[in-house]
């Protein structure tokens, strides 16, 4: 067996972008020249390396529990990683094992019925009960597949039951899922970049998409740097070409006359959506711009690596309040649904609020124990269709929690505790009674807000890097590292 440094480095980089570290997959990518190789990535399946590392793992297992005579021993307990490329180790581990005895698989005679055997348990569609919350069956559960590679994000359109993905394949999906059928029409959206005179496909990650306010258009963001929009029949309407590098992060306006965009090259970019052209590009961060998020029609927030947010507005040629506090890069930011308080968060572990009317932050919240990779307001307090409920905010972390704040008292009302893995992504209802969440255990877990009790659970196939309610609160979108999308409905559940 041979292989070489270019595959070995392809790997690498699959992983870092499979567990979520963009950005460090982005610099790596640079500096080990993988876009030079020959490598087709669409054609190595997600989790790759995982799977190799086991493989090998299961081998040196295998070499220590067979004696040198040819029997088997029983391994005493499983060997780790780092103690597989450890000679000493191994060689230790040979020593100790144990002959063991051959068990046979005899019919059995169960509750006095002969010549039966306990058969692998199948799927129900019966709804279990699951540590006081009921298990979502397969009956209520649609896996869509097509993509070819991990599905970074997923979006429901606002007014129908379209659901949008973005995948490492190049492309991004539009799902139907009107009809609730299980195997519903996809359009793909293939991402191509000009090369000879001729289309060919980028072969570059789509990482963000938004849909606008009434449904109409699709806008999406691509490691090749250029952001599109798409009509709901799969059609290309715009490329917009201005960023030099990946885009990070996506988002109309709630006008729908601008979209916002920002980039690995330190900039962010105010898009006419008609015309598709550049209406202002915004230079203040001093390292890649990670998150955006409108204020009004025409002021924003920015965050960046560089640990600084900046607030812009369009017409305006520097910050109009800029924020400084995290010690480490802002992941994302999130305007409250009345535009006054911006929340942060950050790989420093904590979650900072923010107001236009002082410069040092509100609240500096710290709880987590490891970096927060993402926050999100509940639909609810005054100015929203929910008023008579209080205004929280969900913040998701690496340390596997999720966890639920009043803001006003910069208290945490509930921590969520379910998850195994880090957990990448959260979302509210659309009435703000319930909050879904995605980890990289797997599992979509869906909560109560008020009680902070785990109601419904479901385990897909991969880690979850994003989830999403439809507009009217009965199904959940969510997209995984395996290059599944599926959709959970909560319809008489």
């Amino acid at each position: 067996m041979s292989f070489s440094s270019d595959e070995v480095n392809f790997l690498v980089y699959r992983y870092l972008q499979e567990s979520g570290f963009q950005h460090s997959a982005y610099t790596f990518g640079i500096e080990s020249h993988i876009s030079q190789s020959n490598i087709n990535g669409a054609l190595v399946p997600p989790a790759a390396l995982l799977s190799i590392l086991q493989k090998g793992l299961q081998y040196t297992e295998a070499e220590i529990s067979i004696g040198e005579d040819g029997t088997e021993h029983r391994l005493v307990e499983s060997l780790s990683l780092i103690d597989a490329v450890m000679p000493d180790v191994v060689t230790s581990r040979q020593g100790q094992q144990k002959p063991t005895a051959v068990v046979k698989n005899e019919l059995t005679e169960t509750n006095g019925e002969e010549g039966t055997t306990n058969s692998v348990p199948q799927p129900s569609d019966v709804a279990m009960e699951v540590d006081g919350s009921i298990e979502i069956p397969p009956s209520k559960t649609t896996v869509l597949r097509g993509h070819e590679s991990e599905v970074f994000i997923c979006a429901w359109n606002p007014t129908t039951d379209l659901l949008a993905s973005g995948s490492g394949d190049s492309t991004a999906r539009i799902w139907d899922m009107s009809d609730n059928s299980n195997s519903p029409n996809q359009l793909v959206l293939r991402h191509c970049i000009q090369r000879g005179g001729t289309e060919v496909p980028s072969n570059k990650d789509v990482t963000s998409l938004d849909w606008n306010c009434d449904g109409t258009l699709l806008a999406t963001g691509s490691y090749d740097g250029y952001a599109r929009i798409w009509t709901t029949d799969g059609q290309l309407a715009s490329t917009l070409g201005q960023h030099k590098g990946p885009i990070f992060a996506l988002k109309w306006n709630k006008k729908g006359n601008y979209i916002l965009s920002a980039g690995v090259d330190k900039t962010t970019i105010i898009w006419d959506a008609a015309s598709g052209q550049c209406t202002q590009q915004f230079s203040f961060h001093s390292a890649p711009a990670l998150d955006v998020d409108w204020q009004t029609n025409q002021s924003f927030a920015s965050c960046s690596t560089d640990q600084c947010i900046h607030v812009c507005k369009l017409g305006v040629d520097k910050p109009i309040k800029s924020f400084q506090g995290h010690t480490n890069e802002v992941n994302a930011i999130k305007w409250d649904p009345l535009g006054n308080l911006l929340a942060s968060c950050s790989d420093d572990m904590t979650l900072k609020i923010w107001s236009m009317k002082q410069d040092t932050c509100v609240h500096d919240l710290q709880a987590h124990s490891k970096e927060i990779y993402t926050i999100k307001w509940s639909p609810t307090g005054p100015g929203t269709a929910n008023p008579n409920m209080s205004l929280i905010l969900a913040s998701a972390s690496f340390d596997s929690t999720v966890r639920l704040w009043d803001v006003e008292r910069g208290h945490c009302i509930h921590t969520l505790t379910k998850h195994t893995e880090p957990v990448y992504s959260v979302a509210f209802s659309p009435d703000g009674k319930f909050l879904a969440s995605g980890s990289f255990d797997k599992c979509v877990h869906i909560w109560s807000t008020q009680s902070g009790h785990l109601v419904h659970s479901y385990k897909g196939t991969g880690g979850i890097f994003e989830v999403c309610w439809n507009s009217r609160g009965d199904k959940v979108g969510a997209s995984a590292s395996d290059g599944s999308v599926f959709v959970l409905d909560l319809r008489k559940m």
